[in-house]
């Protein structure tokens, strides 16, 4: 089992080097996957997923080659006279960057206002199994909105 405080600090730098960080697009794993990963030492972290506008994915973290965490998410536009994919895109990637450079985490809530909308995330649970649910709120109105879970794979 891996030490959880090492996995919750790779899986911080793995998603900001990756969706948030524009890294490095990987070869599709899936037909019609959307693929981008990152390895460190012993860890290596892919992230994979369909759509664009609305979408699906799931997030994978191996140590010595071992799957070991695994997260699943879904997202959409709720409102898309009020917010596109491109803007919600955007909101996105500026409020993770700071809750993951500023904060170093990536579970426990976190608030931005961003010129565009204001990102709202809310989580229960630790690195070892959790759920939450984002939003941007345009206007008091929810525009976009994501479910998340996951945790650790034992075998």
């Amino acid at each position: 089992m891996p030490d959880l405080a090492e996995l919750n600090h790779f899986i911080v730098t793995a998603k900001a080097e990756t969706y948030v960080g524009d890294g490095e697009r990987l070869p599709s794993c899936r037909n019609g996957s959307h693929d981008i990963g990152y390895a460190s030492g012993r860890w290596r972290y892919l992230d994979s997923y369909f759509g664009g506008t609305n979408f699906a994915g799931q997030e994978l973290v191996w140590l010595d080659d071992e799957p070991v965490w695994a997260m699943n998410y879904f997202g959409r536009i709720v409102e898309p006279d009020l917010i596109d994919g491109t803007t919600a895109g955007m909101i996105i990637k500026a409020s993770l960057l700071r809750l993951y450079l500023d904060e170093k985490r990536f579970l426990g809530g976190f608030e931005f206002d961003h010129p565009l909308g204001r990102y709202v995330d809310r989580s229960t649970g630790g690195c070892d199994h959790f759920i939450g649910h984002e939003v941007i709120l345009i206007n008091e109105c929810k525009a976009y909105e994501l479910d998340y879970r996951g945790g650790l794979i034992i075998p």
